[in-house]
Parts: structure tokens; sequence; C-alpha cells
């Protein structure tokens, strides 16, 4: 009786600890096969692992990342929509590699378009796609190259915009989580990234997508895989848990399998070590404004992003108004007048700007009697 009592708690012991969140160890080189890998958090870019991160090197597939960044981008602006009829080129059908077999002079909506090269990895609809909001894929590519530039991508040069080999047609590790951070920021693109089997061509054509991370991996969400003779397999890897967003990129690796592995074992690295806090917001009191033709002025500042930090730590976020009582007129709207800093661990890990909602002149004769005379007018 006593020794089945002992069992009893022994295993209740063993469930609990099974139940809590367990920490794994830092993942070292020799824990992935890949030659060049980055695990970062998305919203803040925090590096919690790199091996080899800016190392040139051929990514094929993954370069549509990039591709689809300024497609978004120009869906956002209104200078396409997912409706938009795309019509193939000779050069677009032309494409090797994985493709959906377009023909010249071919059409399909946009919508259909961006699914083919997200799921299938097609490349002749990646080209469709670019020499449908360029004109040309030349010019499609300076783009490319221009926004890398904006994003800090230094170890990126683009040739294509598909990914196939091409001598100096390089990127790394780092750039391609900094490009794959850019691009999740617009959701829409998770439509697609989540999709596992679609249709096109009005059921004629099936897809079935390259990650296979999506039958796999609790949380994955996307983003793109890439496979050529120069790159190697690749993948940029997104998931999210419990609030944390993470990016694990893996280049050079042997086979789809080890891949898949590796970033599996920098997403679990990052879920099993890492959580979020999101502050709360300020209330931000308003500031008098002296010889002013109103007394005071309403701020504003943007909302905080969420704050990695180590799971099982007592880390707590300090929060930090730098804010004058007063100000001098003239004011301006929009005009930064103080800041709002978060730290964890006596380290700032984010700074917010506190700007003026409006606009206040400063008091004058001329001022006044405007004033003085719209108030009249408005009796």
């Amino acid at each position: 009786m006593y020794v089945k009592k002992n069992i009893s708690i022994l295993l209740a012991v063993v469930i609990l600890m099974l139940s809590l969140p367990m920490s794994v160890g830092a993942v070292t080189d020799s824990d992935l096969t890949a030659p060049s890998a980055i695990l970062v958090d998305s919203e803040n870019f925090n590096i919690l692992y790199e091996k080899n991160s800016h190392e040139q090197r051929s990514v094929a597939s993954i370069t549509k990342v990039m591709t689809v960044l300024l497609i978004m981008e120009d869906i956002e602006k209104g200078k396409i929509s997912l409706t938009d009829t795309v019509t193939a080129s000779a050069h677009a059908a032309s494409m090797g590699g994985s493709d959906i077999w377009l023909e010249e002079g071919e059409q399909m909506s946009l919508d259909d378009m961006l699914k083919a090269t997200l799921v299938a990895s097609a490349n002749d609809a990646a080209v469709a796609l670019a020499e449908y909001t360029e004109g040309s894929e030349e010019a499609f590519v300076k783009r490319m190259n221009s926004r890398a530039k904006e994003l800090g991508m230094k170890d990126t040069v683009f040739k294509n915009c598909n990914g196939l080999d091409e001598e100096g047609h390089i990127s790394s590790a780092y750039d391609v989580a900094l490009m794959s951070a850019e691009l999740i920021k617009h959701t829409k693109v998770f439509d697609y990234t989540s999709i596992w089997l679609d249709f096109l061509r009005d059921g004629k054509t099936q897809i079935v997508n390259t990650n296979k991370l999506l039958k796999s991996y609790n949380g994955i969400t996307g983003l793109k895989t890439g496979t050529t003779d120069d790159a190697g397999s690749c993948i940029s890897a997104t998931a999210k848990r419990d609030g944390l967003s993470l990016i694990a990129v893996v280049l050079g690796s042997d086979s789809g399998t080890d891949r898949f592995k590796d970033a599996s074992i920098l997403l679990d690295y990052g879920f099993n070590n890492y959580s979020v806090i999101i502050p709360k917001e300020k209330k931000l009191p308003k500031v008098k404004v002296n010889k002013g033709m109103e007394s005071e002025v309403e701020v504003y500042s943007n909302p905080p992003k969420s704050v990695l930090v180590s799971k099982g730590s007592d880390s707590e976020i300090i929060v930090k108004v730098n804010l004058p009582k007063k100000i001098d007129a003239p004011v301006e709207k929009d005009k930064k007048i103080g800041e709002i800093t978060y730290s964890v661990n006596n380290k700032v890990v984010q700074k917010m700007d506190i700007r003026c909602k409006k606009s206040v002149e400063e008091c004058s004769f001329g001022n006044s009697f405007r004033y003085l005379l719209s108030q009249l007018i408005s009796l």
C-alpha cells in the first residue's frame, strides 16, 4: 500500500513536470546540418540564433518573398488588384523548374497567379506578375534591388524574380529574414501560405504546397521554400504561438527533409525558451502651451510593440515617460516633444515618440483678432 502510494505521487509529479513549459538549451551549430541559418522574432527582429547568417549564397525560390512583397505593397497602394487579369508572355511561359505550365497568352487572375507563386512556387507565375506590374522582369528586378537596399539587405543582389540559378544572384539568411519579416506585415499573405492543396484553371490543375511543415509543425504559418542545384534546399519558415511570431531561415541543406528538420529545431528552441509581453499603453497628460492661442495641447504616441523575454524569468517592463510640462508656441501638428521608453532588466527595448495631436498658433495681435472675428461670425 505504501509503495503504491509513493508510485502514485511520483506519477503525479512527472505529469505535472511534463505539463510545464520546458526550456531547451541553446542551439549549437552542430545541431543543424545546414551551413547557414538564423532565428529571429519577427516583430522586433531580435536574433535568437545565427550560423553564418551573412554568408552570401544562392537562395532559390525564397527570392519570391521579395517578389510577393512588392506585389502586396502595390495592392495596398491601389496600383493593382487581386481581380486584375494577368496575361502570360512568351518569356514567362519559357521558365523552367517548378511552374504551372503557363502558355503564351494564357490569362489568369492576379489572385491565382499569387496563389501559384506562393503555394506551388511557380517560376512562370512569378515572372508574369513581375511583367504585369513593371512592364518587364528587368524593370521589376531593378525595383527588387532598390527595395532590398531600403530594408538594409546588404548581402543581396537579385538577378531575376523567381530564384532560378543565375551567376551573381545571391542573398543571406539574415537578409532573407529581413524581407520575410517585412512581407508578413501584410497578413493577407497567410491566406496563400497556409493553403495545403488547391486548384487552378477551374479545377483542372492541382497545386500542393511545397512547405511540408504545414502538415507537421504546430503553429506554422508559412512562408517559402526553395531548391536548386546551386542553393541546395532552403526555407524561410514562419510560425506563431501565444503571440510570439518567429522566423527560421535555413539555407543550403542537402535535402528537403534536412531543411524541415533544421527549421523545426530552431522554431522549437524559440518557442520553448521565449515568450512575449505586451506593455500597457500609457495615458498621456495634456501639455501646457506658453503664449499660444490655446493654453494646452493633446499629445499621442504609437502603441507599444510586444517585448521578447526569456521564459521562466521575472522580467518586468519599466515604463518611463519623458515629457515637458510646458512648451512654447507655435506648435506644429505631429511635432515630437518627448518619448516613452520601455526597459527590461535595465535595458531599453523600445522607444516611442510622443507627438502633438494638433497645431497651436502663437498668440499675437493678428491671430487674436482673427480668432475674435471668427467667433463673432459664428454667432
